[in-house]
């Protein structure tokens, strides 16, 4: 016996993962997290018995619903699935992920469609972050044609803008969660920031690397990866995060001088392992970095002057472009007043995740998903 999930597969931004309504899920976390284990076929690096796509990248979960609460249109709940533990991590946020709820929510009726675009309010459940989502809607039917091109994504699609609104300290807090532009964790100097996704932000060349190896160079690099992780679980404390050791948080990111054109060069670890490109969120902390004076990030970008700078973040296999509005006050203090970027999504498929009836007989007579 078999228990039949609605599900829709998408692909959000640079990850991929299906998306689930919740009321088609287990209410109670702890049965939630075997089914979600279950549909991804974890743990298993292949992830050969479930859909799981045996990648970090690909191993998301999204659960929409209604907001439950004034101040948002929809809640989206972010579920990181491990790959080689049973463990599924709902600290983080995702903004590649969360690039697909609006047309989600739109198709499943959870949100009227307007002609022209749909600006729907998206609160994240793990922060509680909030982002205003612009989705194409002409004709009020959602379209995944375009002309948008995202680094990592191949071919074009239909736009999908996010506006982050007062995402600082999501999870730490703060902005600066130890209240300093600069540390210093194991003798190497860090920014601990957190813009939507906790990050240490560290100059490449303090750690003796260039900053421009590729993913794979880094993810064979075992001596840099056990310093990164004795910084990255040092920094846990000081973030107001505890004990990091079993958490996908904080991010760690190495930073160089741009050597493409943008503003800064990155290699992100999530946080064992180098992202081919990086996250949403990590970009956009790390753009917030760079424009804190004497910051690693800062010492190492190339920005545009004025309070509205769009900043070029350079990753392993393109840029990510954030458009950002901050300036510095009076005594140094720093105020961030707008964060925007622009994503894809598309639909891949839908229909009916199965797993074992042994792990949750489901519930009765669930309506299918809207086509």
């Amino acid at each position: 016996m078999q228990t039949r999930i609605p599900c829709v597969l998408m692909r959000g931004g640079t990850s991929k993962g299906p998306f689930f309504r919740a009321a088609d899920l287990p209410a109670d976390p702890a049965l939630r997290d075997k089914v979600l284990l279950a549909v991804m076929g974890s743990p298993d690096l292949r992830q050969i018995d479930g859909i799981g796509g045996a990648d970090p990248l690909t191993s998301k979960v999204a659960i929409v619903s209604p907001a439950a609460s004034p101040g948002a249109d929809i809640d989206f709940l972010f579920a990181q699935v491990l790959l080689d533990e049973a463990r599924v991590d709902t600290t983080p946020n995702c903004g590649n992920m969360l690039a697909g709820v609006g047309p989600f929510a739109i198709e499943c009726g959870m949100v009227p469609a307007r002609p022209g675009e749909t600006v729907l309010k998206i609160r994240t459940l793990n922060t509680g972050m909030i982002a205003a989502a612009t989705v194409q809607t002409p004709d009020g039917v959602v379209t995944y044609e375009g002309e948008a091109r995202i680094d990592g994504v191949p071919g074009s699609a239909a736009p999908v803008a996010l506006d982050f609104l007062d995402v600082a300290g999501s999870l730490c807090g703060a902005l600066l969660p130890t209240g300093r532009a600069v540390d210093e964790i194991a003798g190497v100097a860090v920014t601990c920031i957190d813009n939507g996704m906790p990050v240490v932000v560290l100059e490449a060349a303090a750690l003796g690397r260039t900053g421009y190896e590729s993913p794979a160079q880094l993810n064979a690099d075992t001596e840099l990866k056990s310093r990164l992780e004795a910084i990255r679980l040092a920094a846990g404390p000081l973030m107001n995060l505890g004990d990091v050791r079993k958490k996908v948080v904080p991010k760690m990111c190495l930073v160089a001088p741009p050597r493409a054109g943008g503003s800064i060069s990155t290699r992100t670890f999530i946080p064992h392992r180098c992202h081919e490109a990086v996250g949403v969120l990590g970009a956009l902390t790390v753009a917030t970095a760079c424009a804190l004076p004497q910051s690693p990030a800062a010492r190492v970008a190339v920005l545009p002057p004025g309070p509205r700078k769009r900043i070029s973040v350079e990753h392993p296999s393109g840029e990510f472009s954030i458009d950002l509005e901050a300036e510095l006050g009076p005594e140094g203090h720093f105020t961030l007043r707008r964060a925007a970027l622009l994503r894809t999504a598309r639909r891949l498929f839908e229909g009916h995740v199965l797993i074992p009836a042994r792990i949750w007989e489901g519930r009765r007579a669930l309506p299918a998903v809207a086509q």
